[in-house]
């Protein structure tokens, strides 16, 4: 007999004693749950989205003649999408293949294996076990459960991730790093501003890797994976699995359809896919687009994603550059510290790109 949920038992077991989304529809669940129901401007109509068939970027031409033009492609998809797919990245395809193996078997774990982790009582500040986004705050929770572990150093990695994840896991962002570097020398080169490492470093200081885990859904059509959101930092590395549905929405009329328009980013077997966040948005004083994404769940099987968040030092002080203000004239954001952007992002539920206000200078 499948389970009746109230909203107080389910939050405690899904929320607060680590069960998950997962422990959930392992109990049997036939049908989704009122928590998990969205308004319907907030669902994902499959049907009417479009599927966006752009060819990936090879990322090795870079090193050669065609340089000019794969940076070309680079800088108008950030401009216009904030989203591209990269191949020949440098990460090994069978490492992104083990990657997704590894994610699905940390989620199979028993649920008692993942609570540990949990922000109130996990063994390290480095690692959190979690479901939906910011489930105090929603309104509708969020179809996921995920893992988020912090990098500092390998060392602390190594001791602290989670044993059956970790090596991949740290594969995974070590051979990543390459990439990064060369295309924020490509989007920083475009913008008329040196791209030292200096200035690389302290755009990329702190890394998360996170494996997102969708479970199957009884209704789909009812329900998000992940709602509206930018991401909040510098470049958000992406390896989805061959399910799909992530959607992105398109800010301005551009070559990749008009404004307002959701398209899905289809997964394409060995590439890797790139988001712009806000902290490049605001750097080049809106010229690079964060791109506002959601994630739709599935009934036929359950997905995962595994994401590398790269983020200013939490001390840094971000503003648009001097050498873009200068060009355009004015400033359409405020300096400030990252950390306190940080505190407001993640003390808000998803609400598509909203958290750029707190550093806009013309926010209502």
């Amino acid at each position: 007999m499948a389970p009746s949920f109230d909203d107080s038992n389910l939050f405690n077991f899904v929320v607060r004693d680590g069960n998950g989304v997962k422990g959930m529809v392992d109990a049997g669940l036939s049908m989704v749950p009122q928590a998990y129901l969205q308004p319907p401007k907030e669902r994902i109509d499959k049907e009417a989205a479009r599927k966006l068939g752009l060819p990936p970027i090879d990322l090795s031409k870079l090193d050669g003649p065609e340089h000019d033009q794969v940076a070309e492609q680079i800088v108008r998809a950030a401009e216009n999408l904030g989203f591209f797919q990269v191949v020949n990245h440098g990460v090994p395809v069978e490492l992104l293949e083990s990657l997704k193996d590894v994610a699905h078997n940390f989620f199979g774990l028993p649920s008692e294996k993942k609570s540990v982790y949990r922000a109130e009582v996990s063994p390290s500040p480095l690692v959190k076990y979690g479901t939906s986004f910011m489930p105090q705050k929603e309104k509708a929770l969020e179809w996921k459960d995920y893992i988020s572990m912090q990098y500092t150093n390998d060392d602390e990695a190594r001791q602290q991730w989670p044993a059956e994840i970790k090596d991949a896991s740290l594969e995974y962002l070590r051979t990543s790093m390459s990439m990064v570097r060369k295309l924020l020398q490509v989007l920083l080169g475009n913008l008329g501003v040196e791209p030292e490492d200096s200035i690389i470093d302290v755009l990329i200081d702190k890394k998360m890797v996170n494996m997102n885990y969708y479970p199957t859904c009884p209704n789909p059509d009812l329900t998000v994976g992940v709602g509206r959101h930018s991401d909040m930092g510098t470049l958000t590395i992406l390896l989805q699995d061959g399910i799909g549905g992530l959607y992105v929405k398109i800010e301005e009329d551009s070559e990749f359809g008009k404004k307002g328009e959701w398209v899905e980013i289809p997964p394409v077997a060995g590439a890797l896919v790139i988001n712009v966040g806000d902290m490049i948005q605001i750097l080049s004083n809106g010229k690079y687009k964060s791109a506002e994404h959601r994630v739709r769940t599935t009934s036929t099987k359950s997905r995962v994603s595994i994401p590398i968040f790269t983020i200013p030092n939490a001390m840094a002080k971000i503003a648009p550059l001097p050498q873009v203000v200068e060009k355009d004239g004015q400033a359409l954001y405020r300096e400030f510290v990252l950390s306190d952007y940080m505190t407001n992002f993640f003390g808000n539920a998803h609400d598509g790109k909203k958290s750029l206000d707190f550093a806009s200078i013309n926010a209502a």
